[in-house]
């Protein structure tokens, strides 16, 4: 079966006979009118929410005086109350998504419990709808009675005669499909399109990740529709809609459990910064709007990363070997902390040495994390120093240590905030790093992860790696808890010059002083690479109520308790592809995942059929990863286009070769194109995206996870393995991203880039 090619209206994939037009057409204009009186339905209703609004906003109005304190705060609840839901459901019904109405079923007698009754006619659509007598108009696609829509088939078809997909451009009805559930049509019955599905897998693609509401299917409709409770992971090889069932699950799970979830939150995991802004159309056309959307490089509040490392570098940060040496860092003193007290306390001396001062820090440590130990450092401190003096009232020494300045001063140094981005920059010096490192890794790991620091203030950016590295140190040092802001004196702007001494901590305009029972800490615009990586507050993390992983292969040890820390009581959604993977050591990465799901319920979906890529394509992915991972999980490709992906040898310069086949994709394909190279030639590429009208997307290897276009050009797929963490692996992700057509551009044999 040839597929048609990308960007077919429906009419085309109609029969050309006149009586078939006419059918459709007549349908069309059929479905055209209901659509019409949803819309004007929606219109009602927004005023109503409007009204409702203005209602509450009235109520939190008063004249009253005196004592009448409890009525008004009475009021601006109720006030506040109906106006937040006022306006969030205005809002729900005046958003224009697409194919607001996209849906019908038709429903035999047995369906409606009598087999003398009427047949139904049911719409679904990505809302519910019902008109002035509260007769529903639509259904919630999420909706118990919206279920068939997604489940019937013809061997069970749940007493479903017809099912019509409706497409739309705005409120306009453009197109019908239809699958017919049972062996013959009724005569009053009629059936027009090539099936929904089909009509679904040939549209051309854009920038963002459409939603599949309208073609879902009967297995992965199960794993939607699975019980919230515990574990749900959802495999399967490329293109098996992985990842958009994931989040009609989120969509599902939020309009069935939404008090639960909505309040606990629902956090959405992906790989890159490229994946969530591809994805983050989708749940909003759902109507959803409360899900929080990361990507591994923003899991930290205050921490923002897009860079990679190399893959020796990837694989240090990843492993959970790395945990002792963050421990080590964690419980190092300040920098530039003294080493020896001395003070007069209640007209004694006092002396503490530097073995006395350690023995008071793992005392305290053992039991506190840096950040809130503060006070309980200054309350062993003194103990050591009462120790240390002869004589006296112990009472009346320890009532003059909490009231003495020079203990204030010695704590604001020696017990100071420390920022948990802070300690990796003592790995930036390669000594230093031997040493913290020995016994953990070796002399050329130790260089490779000092280098990696090295390049991180140079830049003034983190790597993605570096995030799960900080968020552990932020676990054992605590945040940094800052005060309110205080007006600086004109007297306290010399404080200022000794910034290390205060930690600095966050940005604002201008300069503030935050003073706090914690210490003191400056806050000023960064203005240099060190202090942009420590531009930005660290909070706490955030748990949720239930959390979504996808591309969870790809996670290392360090980044599965990472996303670990975000969910200890969620329930969660996890999606992947071993053949996929980017991280290499899997035995580790699923002891790190264990973890985090020890003692959890645990259902599976395995999807395996593969609708994005033309089987010639996928053929192509196919034949490059059985050889190296003959376990592949390799799911069925179900189009044909009759087209073999191109590969040329590139014998001149690259960038000409790829701005040549940039030119012959866009002339095969009405939508998206992306050219996918290695970093060696990503500079020398970089005036090519937004080519052909802007239709061109030039990225790296590893920002393709989750992605797909029309057309791909891939760009010298040995160095692509050569370069990712996941050699083969990540060169087959890149070559399974292309819908339609696909051209790969290859080195010759022992040939240098050009």
């Amino acid at each position: 079966m040839n597929a048609p090619r990308s960007g077919l209206s429906e009419v085309e994939s109609v029969e050309s006979a006149p009586s078939a037009a006419d059918a459709l057409a007549a349908e069309i204009a059929h479905e055209q009118a209901h659509v019409d009186l949803v819309y004007a339905e929606l219109a009602k209703a927004s005023q109503r929410a409007l009204s409702v609004e203005a209602d509450g906003l009235a109520r939190g109005r008063t004249d009253r005086t005196g004592d009448v304190r409890d009525e008004e705060m009475t009021g601006l609840f109720e006030r506040d109350a109906l106006v937040y839901a006022a306006a969030r459901r205005r809002a729900t019904i005046d958003t224009q998504y697409e194919g607001l109405v996209f849906g019908r079923l038709d429903l035999g007698p047995e369906a409606a419990g009598s087999p003398h009754a009427a047949r139904e006619a049911r719409y679904i659509g990505r809302i519910g709808v019902r008109d002035d007598d509260y007769e529903p108009l639509v259904i919630d696609w999420r909706a118990p009675a919206a279920a068939a829509f997604y489940r019937a088939t013809p061997v069970d078809p749940l007493g479903v005669v017809r099912r019509r997909v409706l497409r739309s451009r705005g409120a306009t009805v453009i197109g019908v499909e239809d699958d017919l559930m049972v062996p013959e049509a009724p005569e009053d019955i009629v059936v027009v399109g090539d099936g929904a599905l089909l009509a679904a897998l040939t549209r051309t693609r854009g920038r963002q990740m459409r939603d599949i509401v309208a073609t879902i299917q009967r297995h992965q409709d199960e794993a939607i529709r699975a019980p919230w409770r515990g574990l749900t992971e959802i495999t399967g090889g490329p293109g098996t809609g992985k990842t958009v069932v994931a989040l009609h699950r989120a969509a599902y799970l939020l309009y069935s459990e939404r008090r639960r979830f909505e309040s606990g939150g629902v956090l959405v995991v992906g790989p890159s910064a490229a994946y969530t802004a591809y994805i983050e159309r989708v749940l909003p056309s759902l109507g959803e709007e409360s899900v929080s959307l990361r990507a591994l490089g923003d899991l930290v509040d205050g921490v923002t990363a897009g860079r990679v490392d190399n893959p020796e570098v990837a694989a240090i940060k990843g492993s959970l070997r790395i945990r002792r040496l963050l421990r080590r860092l964690a419980d190092l003193p300040p920098q530039d902390a003294p080493e020896i007290f001395r003070a007069f306390v209640a007209g004694q001396p006092v002396r503490v040495d530097k073995g006395g001062l350690e023995r008071v820090r793992r005392e305290v440590l053992a039991h506190h994390q840096h950040n809130v130990g503060q006070p309980a450092a200054r309350a062993a401190l003194a103990q050591a120093a009462w120790k240390s003096v002869h004589g006296g009232d112990r009472e009346d020494f320890l009532d003059a240590w909490d009231t003495s300045r020079e203990v204030d001063e010695f704590m604001s140094t020696w017990w100071r905030p420390i920022d948990p981005r802070e300690p990796l920059f003592l790995l930036a010096d390669t000594e230093t790093a031997y040493t913290l490192c020995r016994g953990i890794f070796g002399p050329g790991e130790s260089a490779a992860l000092a280098q990696s620091i090295r390049d991180a203030l140079e830049s003034g950016t983190w790597t993605v790696a570096d995030v799960a590295l900080i968020d552990d140190l932020c676990a054992r040092l605590a945040p940094v808890d800052l005060a309110a802001p205080e007006e600086v004196g004109f007297y306290d702007i010399e404080e200022l010059d000794d910034l290390a001494a205060y930690g600095v901590t966050d940005v604002r305009a201008g300069v503030d002083r935050r003073v706090g029972d914690r210490g003191v800490g400056a806050v000023i615009r960064p203005t240099d690479a060190r202090e942009r990586l420590l531009a930005g507050h660290i909070e706490r993390a955030s748990g949720y109520a239930h959390v979504l992983v996808d591309e969870a292969q790809d996670l290392s040890p360090m980044q599965w308790r990472l996303v670990g820390r975000r969910g200890r009581s969620a329930s969660w959604t996890v999606v992947g592809d071993a053949a996929q993977a980017s991280w290499v050591d899997v035995a580790e990465a699923a002891r790190a995942r264990q973890e985090v799901f020890a003692g959890m319920e645990h259902r599976s979906f395995h999807m395996t059929t593969n609708y994005r890529n033309a089987r010639e394509i996928f053929d192509y992915a196919r034949a490059v990863i059985l050889p190296l991972v003959p376990d592949a999980d390799i799911p069925e490709a179900v189009r044909e286009t009759g087209v073999d992906p191109t590969e040329i040898i590139v014998e001149q310069a690259m960038p000409a070769a790829v701005a040549a086949a940039i030119e012959t994709a866009a002339s095969e394909v009405d939508g998206s194109i992306a050219v996918i190279a290695p970093a060696r030639w990503l500079d020398r590429l970089t005036t090519l995206d937004g080519a052909a009208d802007g239709r061109v997307q030039l990225l790296d290897p590893l920002s393709t996870k989750g992605l797909e276009w029309d057309a791909t050009i891939v760009v010298d797929p040995d160095a692509i393995a050569q370069e990712s963490p996941g050699g083969v692996r990540v060169l087959y992700v890149v070559l399974t991203r292309a819908a339609h057509r696909m051209t790969v551009l290859r080195r010759p044999a022992a040939d240098t880039a050009r």
